[in-house]
């Protein structure tokens, strides 16, 4: 691939990541539960719902944040009585994250219509195109991920 090709790529793919980042923020407006939350503890709440406590780094690895990241969002979250940390049962060392019950309520309500309303996006793609879509964006994820990049 010739340098003119690969800058458009890279200025067309930053322009989709911050647009869509923004999208992603701003979609369920009319979600009352979805209300100062970003996308990124929606996604974590998502995860403590689905798979139960975690230890903070396979959130990090899970959501592709840094550990960083996720102990400001994790202040945050517990702040707003969302979230808990927990020692683990069996390694004194560990702490774990696990979502309260009103933290369960919100990921109830909340992420859903969120996801629905952010996937409408994509309704202006054809079915094949929006597969096209997912394969592509899954080889451009792979890529990161075999250059050591956590996604």
């Amino acid at each position: 691939m010739d340098s003119e090709a690969r800058r458009h790529l890279v200025e067309v793919a930053t322009r989709f990541a911050s647009a869509f980042q923004r999208w992603a923020e701003s979609a369920a407006p009319d979600c009352p539960a979805a209300e100062g939350f970003n996308f990124a503890g929606l996604r974590l709440l998502e995860q403590l719902h689905c798979q139960g406590p975690q230890m903070m780094r396979a959130i990090a690895d899970e959501l592709g944040l840094t550990p960083r990241n996720v102990t400001a969002l994790v202040d945050g979250l517990e702040g707003e009585g969302l979230v808990r940390r927990t020692p683990h049962p069996s390694d004194r060392r560990v702490t774990l994250v696990e979502a309260t019950p009103k933290g369960l309520a919100v990921a109830e309500e909340t992420i859903g219509p969120k996801l629905a309303a952010i996937g409408e996006l994509f309704d202006d793609l054809s079915p094949d195109d929006q597969e096209r879509l997912a394969e592509l964006l899954t080889a451009v994820v792979d890529g990161l991920r075999a250059r050591g990049q956590r996604c």
